[in-house]
């Protein structure tokens, strides 16, 4: 592995801890955390449909923008169990990042905007 490679896996275990740490500060029962923290993953029944449908609905449930958002929004209206569900997605993006799961392109599960998976 190359050290930007490295350096950018560990930036991604350090977000993930970030967001446990701020999870664990919303107070909110750590049986959500266990609930949740595969639910993202249910997108990949898209492939089903296809590898472009596949790639789509995987990708929607795994970009930052939406979790982000939510934060922001439990944050601003003192939603503890909104905060604490976008931190469990936040948790679960950078956990994918950090083993090197990245958004998928149309042309299989295995290739991804980090490059093809297991190399």
């Amino acid at each position: 592995m190359r050290p930007v490679d490295l350096a950018i896996r560990l930036e991604w275990v350090a977000a993930a801890v970030a967001a446990i740490v701020f999870y664990k500060m919303t107070g909110v029962s750590w049986w959500l955390f266990a609930l949740l923290i595969l639910a993202p993953d249910l997108s990949m029944l898209g492939y089903l449909a296809g590898p472009r449908i596949g790639a789509i609905a995987y990708n929607a449930l795994h970009i930052l923008i939406v979790p982000l958002v939510l934060a922001l929004v439990g944050v601003l209206f003192s939603g503890p169990v909104t905060s604490a569900v976008a931190l469990i997605w936040v948790a679960h993006i950078a956990i994918d990042r950090a083993l090197g799961y990245g958004l998928k392109l149309s042309t299989g599960f295995q290739d991804t905007h980090l490059g093809r998976i297991g190399r």
